[in-house]
């Protein structure tokens, strides 16, 4: 399975992300999502999960949950956007969510594909939406594989390269 890893689009969902998406399973947002059609413009190309995040209004709250536990390809995974730690890190993630296989996460802008405690693997797939913090936009990928560990990358969204 083929995931398409986003957050804090802030209403800014970018061509490059067609492209970094088009051959995606299933599309796991990690919230501060910007107007809800954002969601229903990446149906187009795959189911979606949502968490919102700390700048989404009263009509996403309602709908999305802070926090999503699911189980794909046989992987435990959280998603959430983080803010509730204040400043989340894999670390203190891990401590959260202490029996997730994967954890999913956004609010910081700054890219992470890490691991923690060996075998949790922990993704921050960085701003998507306007450049802030001077950091590049981006995305990640991961690829889920029963019995093998997952595989991820994180992809900045200027001067895309889908190789």
């Amino acid at each position: 399975m083929r995931l398409g890893v986003i957050a804090d689009t802030h209403g800014l969902l970018r061509p490059e992300v067609f492209q970094a998406f088009a051959k995606v399973d299933h599309i796991l947002h990690a919230g501060d999502v910007g107007p809800p059609d954002l969601l229903t413009e990446l149906e187009v190309l795959a189911p979606v999960t949502a968490v919102y995040g700390n700048t989404d209004g009263m009509e996403l709250r309602s709908r999305l949950p802070q926090v999503a536990a699911m189980e794909l390809d046989g992987f435990d995974i959280i998603l959430t956007h983080g803010d509730q730690l204040g400043s989340p890190t894999p670390e203190k993630l891990n401590q959260a969510f202490p029996d997730a296989q994967i954890i999913i996460y956004g609010h910081t802008h700054k890219p992470v594909l890490t691991t923690v405690d060996v075998v949790v693997t922990v993704m921050n797939p960085g701003g998507a939406g306007h450049r802030r913090f001077g950091l590049p936009p981006s995305v990640g990928i991961l690829e889920l594989e029963p019995g093998i560990p997952p595989r991820g990358r994180l992809l900045p969204l200027l001067d895309f390269d889908p190789a």
